[in-house]
């Protein structure tokens, strides 16, 4: 047998050493791994004051406070802290409210790297009901820029309010149709507004793109599985429509998964879920956001999800956290934190009722307790 050559052997150390590093990541696969980190005094008291922030004397009667429901971290692929309290627990499906706009993101990633649709395309191209809005684009719907003439106000407002009707009165029978039955008072792509109806029509353009029966467990088959996610519950309107500007429900654990697949840039293991072009886009800021100068603090919307950036004179929302930090944000507190520069992920399901809790404080206290210790 002929002696190897050195060519050959330098290949074989540079494919070992390319298997030694992918197998170097920590991945949830088949389940989460923990890891108790080292921590320094400052660290600990840091924890200190995140707990009792997150955590404070719960007031049930009133409802009023900061009242966190789960909180549960991950460092570079392993649990490093997780605390449950009232009725949820470690395998509990929470409500994630919007938090579900961010999660159908990731369903559509999949269904666009199978070539299924195109950002520039036509909603009606996919959703026929949507025939007399011919220049709104799938693009548009992702960015909240779809120029229909919406209300996203809740329980303080709810006569006036579009959601309101789309979940629970007039609308609710056919969410997407009452969708389209709004007029634009925008054109599409020239102003962001921030609409459960832009996310719930993207769910229903899915079906356009899917057959019947494929429609029903999509979600579960293109995104859930491939994650190992097990706990997750959509609820769909009377047509059958996922409502996903809403209605999605998963546990912590299981909600961190999407969140680490979106650090990692789409790629699960050795599985290219999203492409990364899909992550990308997700994570670029709308081109035409202009700043509320009443909501000074609010997150910079990208493709359904929120961003951490300077951009048009409005500083970070999130000063105390770094400017690669993204999210995804729902009502009552729900909240999924990535932050890729630090390899850490924050999941938070809360039942917050009156504007007591702070994103940047939570970031801030988080960091501070969990930052890597340099050697």
């Amino acid at each position: 047998m002929p002696a190897p050559t050195l060519a050959k052997l330098s290949l074989a150390l540079l494919l070992a050493t390319a298997c030694v590093a992918a197998h170097a990541e920590n991945w949830p696969i088949p389940d989460w791994s923990a890891q108790t980190p080292s921590q320094s005094t400052a660290q600990q008291s840091a924890l200190t004051a995140l707990e009792n922030y997150a955590f404070p004397a719960r007031d049930d009667e009133t409802r009023k406070g900061v009242r966190t429901d789960a909180l549960l971290i991950v460092r570079d692929g392993q649990i490093i802290y997780e605390r449950y309290a009232g009725p949820t627990k470690a395998g509990t499906p929470h409500l994630t409210w919007s938090v579900s706009k961010s999660i159908f993101a990731a369903v559509l990633g999949v269904a666009y790297g199978q070539g299924r649709f195109k950002l520039d395309a036509p909603v009606a191209d996919y959703y026929p009901a949507m025939a007399a809005h011919p220049t709104i684009k799938m693009g548009h719907l992702l960015n909240w820029a779809s120029g229909l003439d919406w209300e996203e106000d809740y329980e303080y407002a709810p006569l006036k309010s579009s959601v309101v009707a789309m979940l629970y009165t007039r609308g609710r029978g056919d969410m997407a149709a009452f969708v389209a039955s709004h007029s634009s008072d925008a054109e599409p792509g020239q102003r962001f507004r921030y609409s459960s109806g832009d996310s719930t029509m993207l769910a229903a353009t899915l079906k356009g793109m899917t057959r019947p029966e494929e429609y029903k467990s999509y979600p579960w088959t293109a995104l859930f599985e491939p994650l190992g996610i097990n706990s997750a519950v959509w609820e769909t309107d009377p047509t059958g429509t996922f409502v996903g500007s809403s209605y999605a429900y998963m546990s912590a654990r299981d909600l961190a998964r999407v969140g680490l697949l979106m650090q990692r840039d789409g790629r699960w293991g050795e599985q290219q879920v999203l492409p990364k072009a899909w992550v990308d886009f997700s994570l670029t800021p709308f081109a035409n956001y202009q700043p509320d100068p009443e909501q000074p603090n609010d997150a910079i919307p990208g493709g359904q999800w929120w961003l951490n950036l300077a951009l048009n004179g409005a500083a970070k929302p999130w000063p105390d956290a770094p400017a690669d930090t993204f999210a995804a944000l729902g009502h009552w507190g729900q909240s999924l934190y990535v932050i890729p520069s630090e390899k850490l992920i924050i999941v938070r399901y809360a039942d917050d009722r009156d504007g007591s809790y702070q994103h940047n404080q939570l970031l801030k206290l988080a960091q501070a307790a969990f930052a890597e210790v340099q050697p």
